[in-house]
């Protein structure tokens, strides 16, 4: 090797060596920053001919290693426990497959729009569900079936009740006195056909007849439905239980105990089956002496709801709670993965592409196919070993200035020659 040579293997060792400063100095920049990966540089010899004449630096980065995961207890930040990626998109509901990238960075907070997007500007893609939580047949291959998670413009339509059920206890020693007492009045909500709340008003007025009560039923805009006369049983297995009723104009089937309402509030009048109670069963009103038991409603209806809040299961479905107390599925959150991740491109934004080398991009129900779970509350780290990165940094710092050592001296060498000819 000529020491012209030489003075070309120092300068290529200073490159390289600078290659793998600029990285470190990025894994220490960004050793806070969400998901980001560490990015190295491996050597390699570069030969000319049959001579090893230096050193080309290459640069690569660990993808696939992730981590530690840290609470942060908002709902929306998200994290990847492990293989896999979320998916997000430039823009909402982007069009335009290649505008979808790879990322770990899951720091999203709602846009003005309700829109979940991170720290980087991109927005999180979902599949999105059905009233019955279902996703349809959508692609595993392709971003064309996915739609920006929204959480924001979201209301469930109420459903009318149908069907009421009513228990509680009346007080036995209230009825067959001579002047009965006041009537014992407790109020039924029920959901009318927009999804918005009524009110009925039942009244059990205690009779002069011992163990004997009319049950009363009116809304507060003064409709009367009618009344029943209503006899309990005071003896044997069946003592408490309801005996039998007679209407008093209230539409009801004496048999089984049911009130069978019909309500004119829309173009079709709603109506509603309300049971008291079987004779001689126990499941709904009875009459026992003591204090009464104030009247308590099942209701199959519910009302129009408005979304509260987002929460996260570990298979990757949002769940919207809305203030009617309903829960459902709003999207299934995709977890990305390719065959090998360090060979993906990285973009701006802590995000990446999937390449030739890395394989094509495959989306899976988290939890599943070799992909991890999804964890709400919580961000993973970057995976990046500060202590070891200034380890890295003192030991290239020294070979740096090693290869100027033979910079310098290969100068040298070259003056004492020019020299000689002096």
């Amino acid at each position: 090797m000529s020491i012209t040579s030489a003075l070309q293997t120092g300068v290529s060792g200073l490159q390289a060596n600078s290659s793998k400063v600029e990285n470190i100095s990025s894994n220490i920049a960004n050793a806070n920053t969400v998901g980001y990966r560490r990015t190295f540089s491996e050597f390699v010899t570069q030969n000319t001919n049959s001579t090893q004449a230096g050193v080309l630096s290459t640069t690569r980065a660990d993808v696939s290693s992730n981590g530690s995961l840290v609470s942060t207890g908002r709902s929306t930040d998200l994290a990847v426990q492990g293989d896999g990626f979320f998916v997000v998109s430039r823009n909402v509901n982007d069009p335009v497959e290649s505008n979808y990238y790879l990322t770990r960075a899951g720091s999203f907070t709602p846009d003005q729009n309700g829109n979940l997007r991170n720290a980087a500007g991109y927005f999180l893609s979902g599949f999105p569900t059905d009233a019955a939580g279902a996703t349809g047949a959508v692609s595993s291959t392709g971003f064309g079936d996915l739609s920006t998670v929204n959480i924001a413009s979201y209301q469930i339509p109420g459903a009318p009740s149908t069907e009421i059920g009513v228990s509680g206890n009346m007080p036995a020693q209230e009825t067959g006195l001579a002047t009965p007492g006041a009537p014992f009045v407790s109020s039924m909500r029920y959901v009318n056909q927009l999804g918005g709340s009524e009110k009925l008003n039942l009244s059990w007025q205690p009779s002069a007849t011992p163990n004997q009560w009319t049950v009363n039923v009116a809304d507060d805009a003064g409709t009367n439905y009618g009344s029943a006369t209503v006899n309990f049983n005071d003896s044997g297995a069946t003592a408490g239980s309801p005996a039998s009723y007679v209407s008093n104009g209230l539409p009801m089937d004496p048999a089984t105990g049911t009130v069978n309402l019909t309500i004119n509030n829309g173009a079709a009048p709603q109506q509603i089956s309300i049971s008291l109670g079987a004779p001689g069963s126990f499941d709904g009103m009875t009459q026992f002496a003591g204090d009464q038991t104030p009247a308590a409603f099942t209701d199959d209806g519910t009302e129009t709801g408005s979304l509260v809040r987002a929460e996260m299961s570990d298979t990757g479905v949002l769940y919207g709670v809305f203030d009617n107390g309903q829960r459902r599925a709003l999207f299934e959150i995709p977890v990305a993965n390719v065959t090998n991740p360090d060979q993906m491109r990285s973009v701006n934004g802590n995000a990446y592409i999937a390449t030739l080398e890395s394989g094509s991009v495959t989306l899976n129900k988290a939890m599943s196919n070799g992909v991890g779970s999804v964890s709400s509350g919580v961000l993973e780290g970057s995976n990046v070993d500060i202590a070891q990165e200034l380890t890295d940094l003192i030991q290239t710092q020294r070979a740096y200035s090693s290869n100027a050592k033979i910079i310098t001296t290969s100068d040298e060498m070259l003056d004492e020659t020019l020299r000689i000819k002096r």
